[in-house]
Order: C-alpha cells, then sequence, then structure tokens
C-alpha cells in the first residue's frame, strides 16, 4: 500500500521552498482498438471507441507559437516523472520536465521493494522480515487474477531493491533525509487469511532540517534532478504526442495554462516519458471502467491529485491498448454522517482510524465479513451491501486494541517492530476522532442502543450483532467469518464510538500494456517507439484489487520503471 502522508508535512503543509533552482531554467515545450476509421455506433463517440476517449485535438500550426527542442522529455513531474528525470539526466540526456501544476503534486513516500540494502540489513535480527520473490510474484499476480503481464511484475521484484538503495543515496546525500525500512509483516503467531510482506521504506526528516524549513522527499528529489541538469517547465499542459512518418514518437503538444494559453511544439530527440497519472478524476471514465468502484466513493480532502487520463488517452489515439479490467487504489477511509450513505458526488470527510479491523455492520445492524484483509476487499464487501455503505465501531479501549492488532504499512498507529516510524500517532487519530464527532460525523454513546439509534441503525439487529462479536471474542474464535484471534478484541468498555463508512479514492492503477522496456504497445504486443510510460499511464500489473499488505507497491513499482525508462530513453538501449 502506498498511501503514505509526509510526516512534517501532515502538520506543516507541503513547501515549495527548493524548486527555484529548476523552475529558472526556461526551457519549455511534449487502442486496444478503441480506434476505428469509423464509428460502429454514433453514440460512442465520435472516434469510434467509448465516449470518453474522444478523438485526438487537431491544433492548427498557426496556434503554434513556441517550439522547444530537448532530449528527453518527462510528462508529469510527480511519483514517476522525478525518478526519471534524474535516471535520464544521470545517463547523460538533456532533461525537460512539464507539468500542468506549479508544484509536484501526492509525490508517494512508501516505496515498496524487494532485497534493499536495509531490508538485508534486518535478516539476522528479523529472518521474518525476508522475502522470497517467487511467492511474492505469485500472489500479485493472484490479486489480479491473472490479468498481468508476468515479466512486467518480475521487472519489478529484480529492480526495486537497486531502485530503493539509489533513492537512499540521492535522499541521504545532504544529511537532511534518511530512508527507513518499515520492518513489519504482522504477527506470525496468529497469521490470517492474507499474507502481508515487509517490503515498505519511507523518507525520514533528520535534524539536519530546521523546524522552519520547508523539505521533504519530494523537495530533495527534485532538487537533486536540478543538480544533474535536468530543467522544469510548470503550468504546461499536455495535449497530445506527435509522431513521425514511421510511428515513433517524436515529442508532444503542449500548451500554457498560467499566462496566454499558447501552443508548443516540445521536440524530444531520445523519448517521451508520459507520468501524468490514471484517471481517477475523469467521472466518466470511471463510469465505464470500474463503475463499482463508483458506488462506495466519498469526496473527502486527501492528496489523491487530479489526474483525468490524458496520457492514457494519449497512448490509445496512437493505437496501444489498455487493461481490460478497471482497477484503484481505494481506502476505507472516508465517512458521512448518519443520514447520508457512500457514492460518487457525496460529500464527506477523511477517516484514518477506518483501516482498523474493529467491528463493522452494514446498514441493516449485521456483520457481513472479515475485517481483517486488504482494505478494498473489505470495500468490494460492502458493495454487496445496502446501499455500499457500513458502520465502524470500537469503544474506549480502542488505542489499545489498535496496538494489539498490529497492523502494518500506512495505516499503522504505532512504531514498526524494528524501530521505524509510522505514519500518524494514534494520538494525533484520537484529535481526527475528537474533531469527526464536533462535526457530526462519528456519533459517541454510553450503551450500543443509543449509538444504534444515532447511526439510524435498526436498534435490536445492531445490539444482537454486537453482542455477538464479543461472545465470539471471549471464546476466542470467530466462527462467523474467521478473523485472527489477536484481531477479534470485545467491545465492551464504554464510551462507544460508531460511524458511516464508504471509500476514500487515492488512484486508478489499470493502463496502457507496456513491456519490459516500458514501451505502449499495440494490439499485435508491438511497441511504439520513442515513448515509454511509467505510474498509473502503465498496466499490466494490477487487476481489480491492490495488494496493499505488500507496502508502497504501486508507488516503487512507479519509481522502479520511472527509472527504469529514464535509462533506457537517454542511452537508446529501447
Amino acid at each position: 500500500m502506498q498511501n503514505n502522508v509526509s510526516r512534517r508535512n501532515f502538520f506543516k503543509g507541503a513547501g515549495v521552498a527548493a524548486l527555484g533552482a529548476l523552475a529558472a531554467g526556461s526551457l519549455s515545450g511534449c487502442g486496444h482498438g478503441y480506434a476505428a476509421a469509423t464509428p460502429n455506433n454514433p453514440s460512442t463517440g465520435d472516434f469510434g471507441g467509448p465516449s470518453w476517449l474522444g478523438a485526438p485535438p487537431e491544433i492548427l500550426e498557426s496556434d503554434i507559437t513556441e517550439t522547444l527542442d530537448t532530449e528527453v522529455l518527462v510528462v508529469g513531474i510527480g511519483t514517476g516523472g522525478i525518478p526519471a528525470m534524474i535516471s535520464a539526466a544521470e545517463n547523460g540526456a538533456k532533461v525537460l520536465g512539464i507539468d500542468r501544476q506549479g508544484t509536484p503534486k501526492n509525490v508517494r513516500e512508501d516505496i515498496g521493494a524487494i532485497d534493499s540494502r536495509l531490508q538485508k540489513a534486518s535478516f539476522d535480527e528479523f529472518p521474518e522480515f525476508k522475502i522470497d520473490k517467487k511467492e511474492a510474484i505469485e500472489d500479485i499476480v493472484r490479486y489480479a487474477n491473472g490479468f498481468v503481464n508476468y515479466d512486467v511484475v518480475k521487472l519489478w521484484a529484480n529492480e526495486s531493491g537497486a531502485m530503493v538503495d539509489w533513492l537512499t543515496d540521492i535522499i541521504e546525500r545532504d544529511g537532511k533525509l534518511v530512508m527507513e525500512f518499515e520492518g513489519g509483516v504482522g504477527d506470525t503467531s496468529d497469521p490470517g487469511r492474507d499474507k502481508a510482506y515487509a517490503t515498505g521504506h519511507s523518507p525520514q526528516l533528520t535534524d539536519a532540517v530546521a523546524e522552519d524549513e520547508e523539505w521533504g522527499f519530494a523537495e530533495s528529489i527534485l532538487a537533486y534532478a536540478a543538480e544533474q541538469g535536468a530543467e522544469v517547465r510548470w503550468f504546461t499542459e499536455f495535449i497530445k504526442c506527435e509522431q513521425d512518418e514511421n510511428g515513433r514518437v517524436t515529442g508532444v503538444i503542449a500548451r500554457d495554462v498560467k499566462n496566454d494559453r499558447h501552443y508548443i511544439r516540445i521536440n524530444a530527440s531520445k523519448g517521451v516519458i508520459l507520468s501524468t497519472g490514471g484517471y481517477g478524476n475523469n467521472l466518466e471514465m470511471m463510469e465505464d471502467r470500474q463503475a463499482w468502484n463508483q458506488k462506495i466513493r466519498i469526496a473527502a480532502p486527501g492528496s489523491g491529485g487530479n489526474p483525468t487520463g490524458d496520457g492514457i488517452k494519449a497512448c490509445l489515439w496512437m493505437g496501444a491498448t489498455m487493461d481490460p479490467l478497471g482497477a484503484a487504489v481505494t481506502f476505507n477511509r472516508a465517512c458521512v454522517k448518519p443520514d447520508q450513505t457512500a457514492g460518487d458526488g457525496v460529500l464527506g470527510r477523511w477517516f484514518w482510524f477506518g483501516e482498523q479491523p474493529f467491528l463493522k455492520l452494514n446498514l441493516k445492524g449485521e456483520r457481513f465479513c472479515n475485517e481483517s484483509g486488504p482494505y478494498d476487499y473489505m470495500l468490494h464487501s460492502t458493495i454487496m451491501q445496502p446501499q455500499q455503505t457500513y458502520v465502524d465501531i470500537w469503544d474506549a479501549n480502542h488505542a489499545a486494541q489498535a496496538e494489539a492488532m498490529d497492523e502494518v504499512g500506512c495505516c499503522r498507529l504505532f512504531p514498526f517492530p524494528n524501530g521505524a516510524k509510522n505514519n500518524i500517532p494514534m494520538q494525533v487519530v484520537d484529535g481526527m476522532i475528537d474533531k469527526l464527532i464536533e462535526d457530526g460525523y462519528v456519533q459517541k454513546a454510553d450503551t450500543m442502543e443509543e449509538l444504534a439509534e444515532k447511526l439510524n441503525l435498526p436498534v435490536e439487529t445492531t445490539v444482537a450483532s454486537w453482542k455477538h462479536y464479543n461472545e465470539m471474542a471471549k471464546a476466542g474464535e470467530d466462527t462467523d467469518y474467521f478473523k485472527e484471534k489477536h484481531r477479534l478484541m470485545a467491545i465492551d468498555t464504554p464510551p462507544y464510538y460508531g460511524v458511516r463508512t464508504g471509500a476514500w479514492f487515492l488512484a486508478t492503477i489499470d493502463g496502457i500494456t507496456i513491456d519490459t522496456n516500458m514501451h505502449p504497445c499495440d494490439e499485435n504486443g508491438d511497441p511504439i517507439q520513442g515513448i515509454y510510460l511509467t505510474g498509473n499511464d502503465s498496466g499490466g500489473f494490477f487487476s481489480v484489487s491492490y495488494p496493499n499488505l505488500m507496502t508502497g507497491l504501486a508507488c516503487g513499482r512507479t519509481m522502479t520503471f520511472g527509472r527504469r525508462a529514464g535509462m533506457l530513453a537517454a542511452t537508446g538501449q529501447a
């Protein structure tokens, strides 16, 4: 799982002080056979594909008033784009990065990898952290029901450790950050249905950073890109790719979005790398590709970015193919008020505590699944329930119980067994809960009957479900849904708390078919030359579910492939 909150930035807000050096270099300018010559069904759109795809925009030559030349162009300065810029520059290329925003947004900080130096150094003390690559690869394939490119998954497993070592050296160069290995796999004496892997790595600030200094992971790696000679042009929106007569991508058409909105041709002699994100904010595309996730989605403040599928559409216009099924990273971290239910368009609030596997009931007051496991398993079970909404219930002992649950990844509220810091401490989460109580989201009561009434649940059924759950907890066995014993604890100490919960949506993770050289591929499996993909523009890795018990997997994949794309583009090896 990759949803990580920057430790200092969580409390202070993201800083941008280190970006001036890059901005100073003002160099600028970048279907599955969804394509058809003529539409068979006009209702599917003028380009013969789904209406969200449309046709590539036609830009008159007279409207292109600026031309720029570079060797490697990176579109999207974020989790995948910055490593791609660094790698291309380290390999000797002239590099330009463009982004429609003015600062790097949503650069992830839980980085999943296998066999980094930090991992290997822990094995003597914590042998349980060692990962069998074959097992990890097979688990990713299993989560995706086989809808993957096996070789692409293997590529992450084989190259991710070296990528983290590379990043570790970069961020520790000036003493301001240190990379920590998030060593934790849960309670191995009482394993649950789903295996956890110690894959997570997170950068942490050191004492060398002043209290008033705006500095973090994004600032560090972007500053390093500048040190390597990479340049940036902000407020520059990607429109489409350009190709030569042989189909090779030669550059892009972009647009200034801050000043006069003029069009820019950016020629990239060695290659274009797309890292524009997925399509989570393209609601038409979401409804078409993963309507089920729209049913549980709650609009809540967060750092999910604003991706609209621009990179994916650009590749489809050139004849690339796309994953057959949609997939997303969703977290049970959003809540609504007692008179609301989940669903796209419903405005709610962020509820970090929702991932803890306490008692969860549907709106009929009935328990309906094993609350312990991958977050979207819980959410997918909710899709099968009335109004796709459920209720979290916990009591006054929730802090001690959350610690005993021994969670992994970014939802962990206490330091990891090897001493690595967790993302957000329990006392901060308690403050969040108090604010949600004040604002009418979380309900608090001295009896379960009162709590059920406040949550608009059937009182008799809710109380019966709660009593039965406590009976199983005291007996030490979940005879209904088989939750691990150490996570099955009685909720019997008032006051009681409850809230209606749904999905906080981070990102889509299905994308364009790629080969191991990061090229998008057409329906014959042949690569489109001159272009490379990373991050959520690329596919072949996830389907339906996200294996969040491999902490940082999506981020680790994105950074591993961004590094590889930068090297390949710069050197011309592929």
